[in-house]
């Protein structure tokens, strides 16, 4: 069993950054591949940004791609989501993901790919 915590949310402007983090707790949680998506009132969960457990494969949505970085560190069993120049449309609660991958050079971008999810975290983008 792995238990994710998410962090880092809040109110910013349009054009601001924040950073999310995910603490990961549990068996083996640093070997996980891990992702971030999010949920906007009255959509459905979208996916933002995936990492593979090794570090080195990272993906993206079109949405955020080259705003958003996600990044990991094993020792720390911790993920983090640099979110810079926020959109309004960035406006949603923030979920953590985390599934044993098949390979440690795996990343996932579906939703029901992952087995562990965090409470979330939101993020509200103001004009």
């Amino acid at each position: 069993q792995v238990q994710l915590v998410e962090s880092g949310g809040g109110l910013v402007q349009a054009g601001g950054s924040l950073k999310l983090s995910c603490a990961a707790s549990g068996r083996a949680s640093n070997t996980y591949a891990m992702g971030w998506f999010r949920q906007a009132p009255g959509k459905e969960r979208e996916f933002v940004a995936a990492i593979s457990w090794s570090g080195d494969n990272t993906a993206y949505a079109d949405s955020v791609k080259g705003r958003f970085a996600i990044s990991r560190d094993n020792a720390e069993s911790m993920v983090n989501l640099q979110m810079n120049s926020l959109k309004l449309e960035d406006t949603a609660v923030y979920y953590c993901a985390a599934r044993n991958p098949y390979r440690g050079s795996y990343y996932y971008i579906t939703s029901s790919e992952y087995e562990y999810w965090g409470q979330g975290t939101q993020v509200t983008v103001s004009s």
